[in-house]
């Protein structure tokens, strides 16, 4: 690893803490605002499908059109599951009241985006942060659209290879460092699995925890050791050789993304550790 003397001792203040237990208390995160759009009464897996397709509203054409909106032409839909029901028949021994629903199976509804729609303005929060989290415009080089969602039970922010997108639901640096470190995890090694497979999830945790130390931040060192303990011991590890075993990604990971970030600001690896 070619660390600078700062990036170097960031983390190997965490890496002590962690194998010490010398961990302070995890920050709870702000969640981004939700507003009132049909899709807030979906099941949580159909709201982060909508989630991970990089968007805050999805409806069906018909809910569009009543909101006097039309989608444009080769537009590709979202799908969503439905669940079916079916009133049931009173039993004849009286056990059931007539009138019940029973389901029966799901089917798959499309839903558009409303990046894919035009017509009249939907009135919606501005989620976007006053400026823009440090190492932005490293996502940007590397040509990624970083896109503000609304708050959600299923995650704080996902990278997407495919889309070329990072989606969060939170203005916390800590998770965009997260996931720019996914982004700089998949340059270093060429692809990386799909879902939250422990190394990557480790690999990301720990690069951010350093990133938000170099960068002034407000630590996390709490939350990062309860996220990488949850992923370390469905693998059988503890917190500390856990981060032994991927220490070499994570130094590949903040190499890449500080040298990408001198490019445009040639003293950005000099900052001063926080705390």
């Amino acid at each position: 690893m070619k660390l600078t003397s700062k990036a170097q001792e960031a983390l190997d203040r965490i890496l002590k803490s962690f194998e010490e237990g010398t961990v302070p208390e995890a920050i709870a995160k702000v969640l981004l605002p939700r507003f009132d759009i049909p899709s807030n009464a979906w099941s949580l897996n159909n709201r982060l499908l909508m989630f991970l397709s990089g968007t805050a509203d999805a409806r069906g054409i018909r809910q569009w059109r009543d909101a006097g909106r039309g989608i444009r032409k080769g537009s590709r839909a979202i799908y969503i599951l439905v669940p079916i029901f079916v009133q049931k028949e009173k039993a004849e021994d009286g056990g059931e009241e007539a009138g019940e629903q029973a389901l029966v199976g799901f089917r798959c509804c499309p839903v558009f985006r409303i990046e894919d729609t035009d017509g009249e303005p939907i009135d919606s929060p501005d989620l976007e942060p006053p400026e823009p989290p440090p190492l932005y415009e490293v996502a940007q080089r590397w040509g990624l659209e970083v896109t503000y969602l609304p708050g959600n039970e299923a995650a704080y922010g996902y990278y997407s290879p495919s889309a070329g997108r990072i989606g969060l639901c939170t203005h916390d640096a800590s998770t965009f460092f997260h996931e720019l470190a996914h982004a700089a995890h998949h340059r270093v090694k060429g692809t990386i699995k799909s879902g939250q497979e422990w190394r990557q999830e480790v690999t990301a945790e720990l690069t951010a925890a350093v990133l938000m130390r170099l960068y002034g931040e407000r630590p996390s060192d709490g939350g990062a050791y309860m996220y990488i303990k949850e992923y370390a011991e469905g693998a059988g590890k503890d917190v500390y050789r856990a981060c032994m075993s991927v220490i070499a990604d994570v130094g590949r990971c903040l190499e890449m993304i500080l040298s990408e970030a001198e490019k445009g600001t040639p003293a950005a690896a000099e900052l001063a550790v926080a705390g």
